[in-house]
């Protein structure tokens, strides 16, 4: 819900300290996103090596890069399931297989995306 009270760069401000606390339990409470992570610093400078164009670069980064925002996104459908029962319910199993799933086909894309771009 929006605060009337504030605007312009306070609500910049609010928002950028927001995801970075999403971000920091990001990081402190989910393995996968911090493993993501390490796998995204490693394919920075091998993009950047490899890559025979900026165009070529960029779609390396971004497609790794979109792993940690899907990740980012699956964590948080998770936590909602989780906050409103711990009980075992097939549709909550269900959102978080298909939120598995966005990662998995993420993870996939990138893969692709790579493996195209270095065999040209």
């Amino acid at each position: 819900m929006a605060k009337p009270n504030k605007g312009g760069f306070e609500r910049v401000l609010d928002a950028a300290k927001y995801s970075v606390q999403g971000l920091r339990a990001q990081w402190r409470y989910e393995a996968s996103f911090r493993l993501d992570v390490r796998l995204f610093l490693l394919a920075l400078p091998l993009a950047l090596w490899l890559g025979g164009s900026g165009i070529e670069q960029a779609l390396m980064v971004f497609s790794v890069g979109l792993v940690l925002i899907v990740e980012t996104l699956n964590s948080s459908v998770e936590a909602v399931v989780d906050r409103i029962s711990d009980e075992h319910h097939e549709l909550s199993g269900r959102a978080k297989d298909l939120g598995s799933a966005a990662v998995m086909l993420t993870l996939m894309l990138a893969a692709v995306v790579w493996v195209i771009l270095l065999l040209n």
